[in-house]
């Protein structure tokens, strides 16, 4: 009996051992499992996807609004010098259509940030704002040779300030459209582009004539 009770002793440890691998592969496949369903479902679930169409903002979008409010500001405070300052009917017109497209986008673009819990641009007060710096801005010393300029005089200065401005305005917008992911801000962008460049060819257009 004896030796017949050792190979199913051996036989049952071996079935034994079997099971418990077989709960334990089950176990660990479960939280492979469960791990890639989670994994899945970070990327994938309803709800990010939803965001996602819905255009979440990033860090580019926050600083396309934040660049462009100040731009759009001082090409609307050239405009109203356009108004008492240029000689030419076309300049004047040009003035007006830039100060009628911007003026809403600068109120948009203030209720993103707004939205977002961003801070708005402070208004620019006689051309002096640190955003200056950014790409197409004109220089406090550059604004105040266009208040004191009138006539034909201005109305060159204004079209080359206006193309060097509108110049960077159109490379921001370039930017938002390729990092941007807020799909209104990336519309706008490319409405600037369109707009913006078209102006630019006008812009140079009577420069010639000028």
């Amino acid at each position: 009996m004896t030796a017949h009770r050792s190979p199913i002793r051996r036989a049952a440890a071996v079935a034994a051992a079997a099971t418990a691998a077989v709960v334990l592969a089950a176990c660990g496949g479960g939280n492979d499992s469960s791990a890639g369903h989670d994994g899945h479902a970070k990327t994938s679930s309803p709800t990010a996807s939803a965001a996602a169409g819905q255009g979440e903002r990033n860090a580019a979008d926050i600083s396309f609004a934040k660049g462009m409010i100040p731009h759009h500001q001082q090409a609307v405070e050239m405009a109203e010098l356009a108004e008492t300052r240029s000689r030419s009917a076309e300049v004047k017109k040009l003035a007006a259509e830039i100060k009628k497209a911007q003026g809403p986008e600068i109120k948009t673009l203030s209720g993103w940030l707004t939205a977002w819990g961003e801070e708005v641009p402070e208004e620019r007060e006689s051309g002096e704002h640190a955003g200056h710096s950014m790409s197409g801005m004109m220089t406090p010393e550059e604004m105040d040779r266009l208040e004191r300029s009138s006539g034909r005089a201005f109305d060159t200065a204004f079209l080359e300030l206006m193309v060097k401005h509108h110049e960077g305005a159109v490379e921001m917008a370039r930017t938002e459209q390729s990092d941007g992911a807020y799909r209104p801000a990336k519309d706008m962008a490319g409405d600037i582009v369109t707009s913006q460049s078209a102006e630019i060819t006008r812009m140079k257009k009577l420069l010639g004539e000028n």
